[in-house]
């Protein structure tokens, strides 16, 4: 049986980076020991996303992380990375787990949509993503998604996790976390940060305080 990733930072990474500052701040955020990481590349250069998803996906595996591959279950095959994140026009979610198998994750971007997340959840993938939670600068037209999404989520389906993303910083993750998320993918607040490892590593502490206030 497939082991759920545990609570914590969804490190995605910038898009077009050359190979070498990618691996650099990638294994800065594994450093911290997040849970997952998301290769993120539309160059549409695919000998060169080949390589730097290949290069990741032995880094993850020496910190204990799972790679995610944005948009491409082929690729995500190839280089034999932890699963495959799908947006809502890119691919069909029974075709990705057919091609990649019952033991590999799938997510799915669900921004808005309770809808679509119950659709989602029926075809049986492993976490959606809902955002975007606050204005975003990777993608400043999104639309925004309530908190409200996140918590309805996570008590009527209990079998799928729940990735929030969309403008989330340091400063405005805690809510998120508090509505139930249990991954906070970031993009800009965590690879634009001075240092990568200690943003990574602050993360990481409001999902084990969240934990120990659950506990309290």
């Amino acid at each position: 049986m497939l082991k759920r990733p545990r609570p914590g930072l969804y490190a995605v990474t910038p898009d077009g980076l050359e190979t070498p500052r990618l691996l650099m701040l990638a294994e800065a955020a594994l450093a911290a020991g997040i849970p997952l990481l998301q290769y993120r590349d539309k160059s549409g250069d695919d000998a060169r996303r080949r390589e730097q998803a290949t290069a990741l996906r032995a880094l993850c595996r020496r910190h204990g992380t799972r790679l995610i591959i944005n948009d491409d279950a082929a690729l995500a095959r190839e280089v034999d990375a932890d699963g495959v994140h799908l947006g809502g026009e890119d691919g069909d979610l029974a075709a990705a787990r057919a091609l990649l198998g019952p033991d590999k994750l799938i997510g799915t971007s669900c921004y808005a949509d309770f809808a679509r997340t119950q659709a989602a959840a029926a075809a049986g993938v492993n976490y959606v993503a809902f955002g975007a939670m606050y204005a975003s600068p990777t993608k400043p037209q999104a639309p925004r998604a309530p908190f409200n999404l996140v918590t309805r989520a996570r008590q009527e389906l209990p079998g799928v996790q729940v990735a929030a993303i969309g403008g989330i910083t340091l400063d405005n993750a805690a809510p998120v976390i508090a509505a139930g998320a249990q991954f906070i993918a970031v993009i800009t607040d965590l690879f634009e940060a001075p240092d990568v490892t200690a943003r990574a590593a602050a993360y990481q502490r409001l999902f084990a305080e969240s934990a120990a206030h659950e506990l309290s």
